[in-house]
């Protein structure tokens, strides 16, 4: 069975079509600037590959280019579009209502659309997407839908809601959803095999995935109990342009002394601040660990600002144990996404901080990019890995037993 799947944006389309008889990646690619000048690419896993400048006026046009990709020419891999038994789709905002992944139906896509005030620039986007790829491939070809925020539904209402007035909550569904949850639910699933656990036996685990946009899981027993990002990913710790959670009575006060209207303050928060934001240099954290090296305060500022905080939210030795308390102890720890599986010195660092629970790194074992590793010593009283995470593969994965259910 071979499992088409896609990651639609408001002007971008990534896809990656997966062999599930090995789970090996066939061909993957990205339709980008969708609606603007178009930049067409697509990969084999056999390192052929075929880029071209492409008009590409919406989505659907897109699936036309990914249809001829996989089917004609250079980077052909499939005889006919009859192998691809079915389409995973990533979503981004599932609301209260979605807690797993599901069949697209009528209803379905009727419900994502919905939660589009929740996830504007994401929510509108998976709709056009969906609608493309059954304009593309028909509708007989079955399509999954997996939310980024399915796997964080086990957060009980004191992790997830705030202290304002409850009518919110009930009226516009004001509450933390948190993000990134297919990545934490695959590494998740990885690091309890690791550590001989299934779900449901006792373990304590906080997962990170760190890029560009990071956030943090508790999750205990193999189920989340709390995470950092809120309502949008802009809640938790700063990242690359966003600056995490900050007093709201700043943004208030920001706004009324530059003037700024609500779309002008959103964009501050998540384009101009983080590490971009203190640095003054950039938000790619290779930059600014360069600028570091250099001498650079402002980005050795950005560097142990986000340090910091990210040491606080799982459980800081100055007792600001948020995470580490909420699960009672720590099992293990996990590192991934870009500068997760990439960034030795900030993983170093972290667990250094983490040394009053008795964690010990092992820096050799440590210097290690992309691939999976434990990366603590045998006597560690908490276990600390790098596990590259791979989301598509949990879209094929769910998208293929929903297809053999039907």
């Amino acid at each position: 069975m071979k499992i088409l799947v896609i990651n639609a944006g408001s002007s971008s389309l990534k896809y990656q079509l997966i062999d599930m008889d090995g789970e090996m990646m066939v061909a993957k690619g990205n339709c980008e600037r969708i609606g603007i000048d178009g930049k067409f690419t697509h990969k084999t896993q056999d390192g052929r590959t075929v880029v071209r400048e492409v008009s590409m006026p919406d989505h659907t046009a897109a699936f036309e280019q990914v249809k001829n990709a996989l089917t004609e020419g250079e980077g052909k891999v499939v005889d006919s579009l009859s192998e691809v038994s079915a389409i995973g789709h990533r979503i981004v905002q599932g609301g209260s209502k979605f807690d797993r992944s599901v069949l697209v139906t009528p209803q379905v896509i009727e419900d994502i659309a919905g939660y589009a005030a929740l996830a504007p620039l994401h929510n509108k986007a998976h709709v056009q997407g969906i609608n493309a790829a059954i304009a593309a491939f028909g509708p007989d070809v079955p399509q999954v839908v997996v939310f980024d925020t399915a796997f964080h539904q086990t957060m009980p209402p004191i992790a997830y809601l705030w202290g304002l007035p409850y009518e919110y909550y009930e009226k516009y569904g004001i509450r933390r959803y948190g993000f990134h949850g297919t990545s934490h639910r695959y590494v998740t699933a990885r690091c309890l095999e690791l550590l001989g656990k299934k779900t449901g036996e006792p373990s304590r685990i906080i997962t990170c995935h760190l890029g560009n946009g990071s956030s943090l899981a508790a999750v205990k027993d193999g189920r989340v109990i709390d995470t950092t990002m809120g309502l949008t990913p802009l809640d938790g710790f700063m990242m690359g342009t966003r600056s995490g959670a900050v007093d709201p009575s700043a943004v208030t006060f920001l706004m009324e002394k530059e003037h700024l209207s609500p779309s002008q303050m959103d964009e501050l928060l998540n384009k101009k601040s983080g590490m971009l934001g203190i640095s003054g240099i950039s938000s790619d954290d290779r930059d600014v660990a360069a600028a570091v090296e250099q001498g650079n305060e402002r980005a050795k500022l950005a560097w142990n600002m986000r340090t910091y905080q990210i040491t606080k939210y799982i459980g800081g030795p100055k007792k600001n144990i948020w995470f580490i308390a909420a699960l009672g102890g720590l099992d293990a720890i996990v590192f991934t996404a870009g500068i997760g599986e990439n960034q030795e010195h900030l993983r170093s660092e972290l667990l250094h901080n983490l040394e009053y629970l008795g964690v010990q790194v092992d820096e050799e074992k440590n210097l290690v990019h992309g691939v999976e590793r434990e990366i603590t010593t045998p006597d560690s009283t908490v276990r600390g890995f790098v596990i590259p995470t791979n989301e598509e593969l949990v879209i094929a994965r769910d998208t293929k037993a929903l297809v053999e259910q039907m």
